[in-house]
Protein backbone atom coordinates (compact mmCIF):
# COMPACT_ATOMS: atom_id res chain seq x y z
CA UNK A 1 0.00 0.00 0.00
CA UNK A 2 0.96 3.15 -0.86
CA UNK A 3 0.37 7.10 0.09
CA UNK A 4 -1.98 7.40 -2.96
CA UNK A 5 -3.68 4.28 -2.18
CA UNK A 6 -5.02 5.76 1.06
CA UNK A 7 -9.27 6.39 1.45
CA UNK A 8 -11.64 6.82 4.07
CA UNK A 9 -13.62 3.45 5.18
CA UNK A 10 -17.09 3.41 4.06
CA UNK A 11 -19.30 5.51 6.94
CA UNK A 12 -16.29 7.18 8.62
CA UNK A 13 -17.35 10.24 7.90
CA UNK A 14 -20.97 10.34 8.81
CA UNK A 15 -22.81 13.54 8.88
CA UNK A 16 -24.70 14.38 12.43
CA UNK A 17 -27.91 14.22 12.74
CA UNK A 18 -29.63 17.44 13.25
CA UNK A 19 -32.69 16.42 15.62
CA UNK A 20 -35.96 18.39 15.88
CA UNK A 21 -35.41 20.37 13.18
CA UNK A 22 -38.98 19.55 11.44
CA UNK A 23 -40.27 17.37 9.03
CA UNK A 24 -37.97 19.15 6.16
CA UNK A 25 -34.66 17.72 7.54
CA UNK A 26 -35.46 14.65 5.99
CA UNK A 27 -36.09 12.76 9.34
CA UNK A 28 -39.55 12.44 9.56
CA UNK A 29 -42.42 14.12 11.53
CA UNK A 30 -40.66 13.27 15.49
CA UNK A 31 -37.28 14.24 13.66
CA UNK A 32 -35.65 10.82 15.28
CA UNK A 33 -36.59 11.78 18.27
CA UNK A 34 -39.15 8.71 18.90
CA UNK A 35 -42.58 9.53 20.48
CA UNK A 36 -42.85 11.81 23.75
CA UNK A 37 -40.45 10.73 26.80
CA UNK A 38 -37.33 13.14 28.11
CA UNK A 39 -35.39 12.78 25.56
CA UNK A 40 -38.29 13.92 22.87
CA UNK A 41 -38.67 17.10 24.92
CA UNK A 42 -36.48 20.02 23.71
CA UNK A 43 -33.99 20.34 26.86
CA UNK A 44 -34.85 16.92 27.11
CA UNK A 45 -32.43 14.29 28.71
CA UNK A 46 -30.00 13.75 32.05
CA UNK A 47 -27.10 15.82 32.88
CA UNK A 48 -23.38 14.36 32.65
CA UNK A 49 -22.55 11.80 35.02
CA UNK A 50 -25.79 10.88 36.10
CA UNK A 51 -26.40 6.97 35.70
CA UNK A 52 -30.21 6.71 36.27
CA UNK A 53 -30.55 6.90 39.88
CA UNK A 54 -27.60 4.74 40.69
CA UNK A 55 -25.27 6.26 43.07
CA UNK A 56 -22.35 8.42 40.32
CA UNK A 57 -18.98 7.12 39.99
CA UNK A 58 -17.83 10.42 41.18
CA UNK A 59 -19.78 10.34 44.93
CA UNK A 60 -18.53 6.46 45.25
CA UNK A 61 -15.29 7.26 45.04
CA UNK A 62 -13.26 8.79 48.21
CA UNK A 63 -12.01 12.17 48.42
CA UNK A 64 -8.55 13.42 49.44
CA UNK A 65 -6.40 16.42 50.17
CA UNK A 66 -7.59 20.13 48.98
CA UNK A 67 -6.34 22.55 46.38
CA UNK A 68 -5.09 25.71 48.11
CA UNK A 69 -6.81 28.90 46.67
CA UNK A 70 -3.99 30.88 47.00
CA UNK A 71 -1.65 29.04 45.90
CA UNK A 72 1.17 31.08 44.29
CA UNK A 73 2.21 29.39 40.86
CA UNK A 74 6.11 30.66 39.53
CA UNK A 75 7.12 30.70 36.21
CA UNK A 76 9.96 28.37 35.96
CA UNK A 77 13.68 29.11 34.19
CA UNK A 78 16.42 26.79 34.10
CA UNK A 79 20.24 27.98 34.35
CA UNK A 80 21.06 26.74 30.89
CA UNK A 81 18.76 28.92 29.31
CA UNK A 82 20.00 31.66 30.89
CA UNK A 83 23.46 31.05 28.38
CA UNK A 84 21.45 32.90 25.96
CA UNK A 85 22.57 36.63 27.23
CA UNK A 86 25.89 38.42 26.97
CA UNK A 87 28.20 38.85 29.80
CA UNK A 88 27.28 41.38 32.30
CA UNK A 89 23.25 41.24 31.19
CA UNK A 90 21.02 41.95 33.76
CA UNK A 91 18.63 39.47 33.25
CA UNK A 92 15.05 40.75 34.75
CA UNK A 93 11.55 39.61 34.40
CA UNK A 94 10.58 41.84 31.45
CA UNK A 95 13.72 40.46 29.35
CA UNK A 96 13.17 37.31 29.85
CA UNK A 97 9.42 37.67 28.53
CA UNK A 98 10.74 40.05 25.88
CA UNK A 99 13.32 37.61 24.50
CA UNK A 100 10.49 34.46 24.55
CA UNK A 101 11.77 32.42 27.67
CA UNK A 102 8.90 33.40 29.40
CA UNK A 103 5.50 32.97 28.43
CA UNK A 104 3.36 34.63 31.77
CA UNK A 105 4.96 35.67 34.33
CA UNK A 106 2.39 33.89 36.71
CA UNK A 107 3.00 34.84 40.62
CA UNK A 108 6.73 35.60 39.69
CA UNK A 109 9.84 34.03 38.30
CA UNK A 110 11.44 31.44 40.32
CA UNK A 111 15.26 29.95 38.99
CA UNK A 112 15.78 26.22 38.90
CA UNK A 113 19.51 24.73 38.64
CA UNK A 114 18.99 21.91 35.88
CA UNK A 115 22.04 22.61 33.41
CA UNK A 116 24.80 24.43 34.15
CA UNK A 117 26.11 28.55 33.63
CA UNK A 118 28.97 29.74 31.61
CA UNK A 119 28.20 33.29 31.73
CA UNK A 120 28.83 36.00 33.89
CA UNK A 121 24.96 37.57 34.75
CA UNK A 122 22.59 39.82 37.31
CA UNK A 123 19.93 37.92 37.45
CA UNK A 124 16.68 39.61 38.82
CA UNK A 125 14.06 36.96 40.03
CA UNK A 126 11.43 36.19 42.51
CA UNK A 127 12.76 32.85 43.61
CA UNK A 128 15.77 31.11 43.31
CA UNK A 129 16.76 27.43 44.21
CA UNK A 130 19.45 27.09 46.71
CA UNK A 131 21.91 25.24 43.90
CA UNK A 132 20.45 27.68 41.32
CA UNK A 133 22.21 30.92 43.54
CA UNK A 134 25.17 28.87 44.28
CA UNK A 135 25.81 28.09 40.50
CA UNK A 136 25.04 31.69 39.17
CA UNK A 137 27.81 33.06 41.97
CA UNK A 138 30.36 30.47 41.55
CA UNK A 139 30.13 31.67 37.68
CA UNK A 140 30.95 35.10 38.90
CA UNK A 141 27.88 36.17 38.59
CA UNK A 142 25.04 38.29 41.20
CA UNK A 143 21.89 37.40 42.36
CA UNK A 144 18.97 39.32 43.19
CA UNK A 145 15.43 38.65 45.11
CA UNK A 146 12.55 41.20 43.80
Amino acid sequence: MKLHDLQLNEGSRKTRKRVGRGTASGHGKTSGRGQKGQNARSGGGVRPGFEGGQMPLFQRLPKRGFTNINRKEYAIVNLDALNRFEDGTEVTPELLIETGLVKKEKAGIKVLAKGTIEKKLTVKAHKFSSAAKEAIEAAGGQIEVI
